[in-house]
């Protein structure tokens, strides 16, 4: 006999029945999804929000692999609300769920705020999920009990990452957020039962649409945000006559993407309008930033490099500068102590939301113009260093180059509905993006030459030897078989 099935009952099981005397052709189970799905959501769309606030490496990687991990949970209940008759994956929810979620985004830090997502939200979740799969039947809803149990294994490696964060950094959370968070999930009847939709109830907004709730301005860090010595000029200048000079390119500029994924989630945040399929595919996108940053760390690591040596500096570097140089100025001490000095200074400072022209601009931007401006000299890379027998380092740009035709694809996919939405001409979006990749890749020729008149090349000058030292460590690591015959390849594009 299936072990499914017992001769008689449990004796004091309680079976979960999903249709009532009423009943037409849509279970109960149906409206209950919704709600878990619009918790789901929210879910991910809480980590967005207080994601940026994240300052160490390890970290960051756990919540933008979070965020891909919330939109696959997403994609799951959506599925499955639509397998049944009736079921609509956009139906409105209460919005007592909105209420709830709202409560857990108002955080007085984002260390509550992680409580609030990690600990509190994240367990009412699963014991919902736990109490359904043990009471409806196991044949009759397995393919409802099945999701519920993989997105339990998703959010227990949540947990785990969580409670591991604790113990390094612990904290206490604050008394009335606790007691709001846990009695406004109360209010949801701890989500076991699909809440009713009352007349007057217009249905939940996203988490945090109706709220006053802004974003930290600028991602938290705990290394330094640049080099001993500036590098990156020297760099410039030899990317296409040096391919010792492009290895340590490749390690610091996929480094620097994780740049890329912090930003991503203001996009997930303020793009709530936008239908759930491009959240989903922006959360894919946003996680292989991520890795590709982790991948151009592990590297520089393999060659002993560490962020002492290169620092952290953001995309948004200049306007770190100039916001560190005013508190310098205010504050009457010297730059290089704002420097040290520059989470204090940075990290209470809270962003303005993203316009819906500048959403477009920002993905226009990623995947017209940086990605698909990229492509050549990636390849080049590839096939050289595979040419010159480091193959990890062309394992790394494969992967890249993989993920990043999927990224261009996805801009393809979505600026016409961004432009349509946003209220931008995307009519000539191809020839515009030919236009400024044209025109970046002449103001880099123009600074380059500019460059290679005026850095020193002298022995002795800390920049140059600085350079020199770091090229050093790679070439004892890993010497390239071709670093003395390579021909020279196309200049760095931007």
């Amino acid at each position: 006999m299936s072990p499914l099935v017992a001769d008689t009952p449990s004796a004091g099981a309680t079976r979960r029945v999903l249709i009532t005397p009423e009943s037409k052709q849509k279970p109960l189970i149906v409206d209950l999804l919704n709600d878990w799905q619009y918790l789901e959501k929210s879910m991910h769309r809480l980590i967005c929000a207080w994601g940026r606030d994240i300052a160490p490496w390890f970290d960051k990687s756990a919540i933008h692999r979070h965020v891909w991990d919330q939109a696959e949970c997403v994609r799951r209940l959506r599925e499955r609300v639509a397998q049944f008759p009736g079921g609509k994956p956009d139906a409105p929810v209460s919005s007592r769920l909105e209420r709830m979620a709202n409560t857990v985004l108002l955080a007085p830090t984002y260390q509550d705020a992680l409580d609030g997502i990690y600990e509190l939200l994240l367990k009412a979740l699963i014991t919902a999920y736990g109490e359904y799969s043990r009471q409806a039947h196991p044949i009759h809803d397995a393919p409802t009990i099945a999701l519920l149990h993989e997105i339990n294994q998703i959010k227990s490696q949540e947990f785990l990452w969580y409670r591991d964060f604790r113990r390094r950094h612990p904290h206490t959370t604050d008394a009335a957020y606790r007691t709001a968070v846990e009695q406004a999930i109360a209010d949801c009847e701890g989500f076991h039962a699909a809440l009713p939709l009352a007349n007057d109830d217009e249905g939940a907004q996203p988490a945090g649409v109706r709220t006053d709730f802004k974003y930290a301005k600028f991602s938290a860090r705990d290394v330094p945000l640049r080099p001993p010595y500036e590098f990156t000029d020297y760099v410039r200048v030899d990317f296409a006559t040096s391919v010792e000079a492009r290895r340590l390119f490749w390690g610091f500029g996929y480094m620097m993407e994780k740049n890329l994924p912090d930003d991503q989630l203001c996009w997930i945040y303020d793009g709530h309008y936008l239908p759930w399929e491009w959240h989903h595919d922006i959360s894919r996108h946003l996680w292989d930033e991520s890795r590709h940053g982790d991948s151009g760390y592990s590297r520089l690591r393999d060659f002993g490099i560490d962020f002492c040596d290169t620092g952290f500096p953001g995309y948004d570097q200049g306007e770190r500068i100039k916001t560190l140089e005013a508190a310098a100025q205010r504050e009457g001490i010297t730059l290089d102590a704002a420097f040290r000095d520059y989470a204090r200074i940075l990290d209470p400072i809270r962003a303005e939301h993203i316009s819906r022209a500048q959403l477009y601009e920002h993905v226009f931007m990623i995947g017209m113009v940086a990605e698909t401006g990229h492509f050549i000299v990636k390849q080049e890379g590839y096939s050289d260093f595979k040419e010159g027998q480091d193959l990890e380092s062309a394992e790394m740009m494969l992967f890249d180059i993989i993920d990043e035709t999927a990224h261009v694809q996805y801009a393809h996919k979505w600026l016409p509905l961004l432009g349509e939405v946003c209220g931008v001409d995307n009519s000539n979006y191809r020839e515009r993006g030919a236009t400024i990749r044209a025109e970046y890749q002449q103001r880099q020729n123009d600074a380059v030459a500019v460059l290679a008149k005026n850095l020193s090349r002298t022995p002795g000058d800390p920049k140059f030897d600085f350079y020199n030292d770091l090229l050093g460590r790679i070439r004892r690591v890993r010497p390239l078989a071709n670093a003395a015959t390579c021909p020279p390849r196309s200049p760095k594009p931007m």
